[in-house]
């Protein structure tokens, strides 16, 4: 499906099927935006349009790394937005003079926002084809703030342990958000460098008038890419701690149990010896024997567990 935006001073704001009409409508500036769209609307884009056929190609492909391609009259961008689940979305960009042709599978929530907006504007004449740059840059960065928030928010929630969960969930659910921040990070981190090449080259020169705005967006990139940076350091040191207590517990375990072994030495000794079925033995024939040898075994095992406990071992 095709959607049509654009501005005439002759005729006004336009919405609606026009691309017939551009000619004649002198139109200062239009938007086309391919959403979803056929086999023969995609056609367009090289009958129509006559974009670069790799610029094509590309939007054919899913899941292209963020990027900024120039040629002859227009240049190609390609955004990746994020749903709540971290799952991208590419949104394809030509841009050239006096017009901006955006492209994606699916329906985008990005898009959406910025053609309300548009239509709720009274004021068109100040707004050009850099303008819907700038607004879907800025929408699509703006969406990457919900994720990390909520993300940094189960992060303090697993720390906190309010839910009373067992170590081996907690670091389930541990690995899953280190999961999404490297997911994050695949993202940011290529729309971050698209942004700085947009704002320091010369092909560009309405993002030169409007650099304050684009520096804007990426002092935003800068700020998520170091919320993600931060939240992955402290998933890394609740990691730590959980592995290091796990292992005090387990080293906590062995010393019980090897006390309570080292205890039972001496007393494994003493009915193994008494335990030999030879004929002779002197203490088998004594009437009291039996009662020695059981006073001897608590003796030992009482004096050992005070000697255990005066070291620490019981602490």
């Amino acid at each position: 499906m095709l959607k049509f935006y654009g501005y005439s001073k002759a005729h006004g704001w336009k919405e609606g099927n026009f691309l017939d009409e551009l000619g004649e409508l002198e139109m200062e500036w239009y938007w086309v935006d391919f959403a979803s769209p056929s086999e023969q609307e995609i056609n367009l884009l090289h009958s129509f349009f006559h974009f670069h056929p790799l610029a094509i190609e590309d939007c054919m492909h899913d899941l292209q790394r963020p990027k900024l391609d120039y040629y002859d009259d227009h240049t190609f961008f390609v955004f990746h937005s994020l749903a709540t689940n971290t799952d991208k979305q590419e949104i394809d960009v030509f841009l050239g003079d006096h017009f901006i042709v955006t492209y994606h599978k699916d329906h985008s929530e990005i898009i959406q926002s910025v053609e309300s907006m548009l239509k709720r504007s009274h004021d068109h004449q100040d707004q050009d084809e850099y303008y819907v740059l700038y607004q879907l840059l800025d929408k699509v960065v703006d969406h990457y703030f919900p994720i990390v928030y909520e993300i940094e928010d189960h992060i303090n929630e697993i720390e906190d342990n309010t839910q009373k969960l067992s170590m081996e969930q907690l670091l389930e659910q541990l690995f899953d958000r280190r999961g999404e921040l490297l997911k994050l990070r695949q993202t940011v981190h290529p729309m971050r460098d698209l942004l700085y090449r947009m704002l320091n080259t010369h092909h560009l020169e309405k993002v030169q008038q409007r650099k304050e705005y684009f520096t804007d967006i990426y002092d935003h990139l800068l700020k998520v890419a170091e919320m993600i940076a931060s939240n992955r350091e402290m998933t890394q040191d609740i990691r730590d701690s959980y592995l290091s207590l796990n292992s005090h517990q387990t080293n906590r375990t062995m010393q019980i149990l090897t006390v309570i072994s080292v205890i039972f030495m001496p007393l494994t000794f003493v009915v193994g010896v008494y335990g030999m079925n030879f004929m002779f033995m002197p203490e088998l024939n004594e009437k009291y024997g039996y009662f020695v040898v059981w006073g001897i075994m608590i003796t030992m095992a009482a004096g050992m567990f005070i000697w255990f406990k005066r070291k620490g071992w019981f602490d």
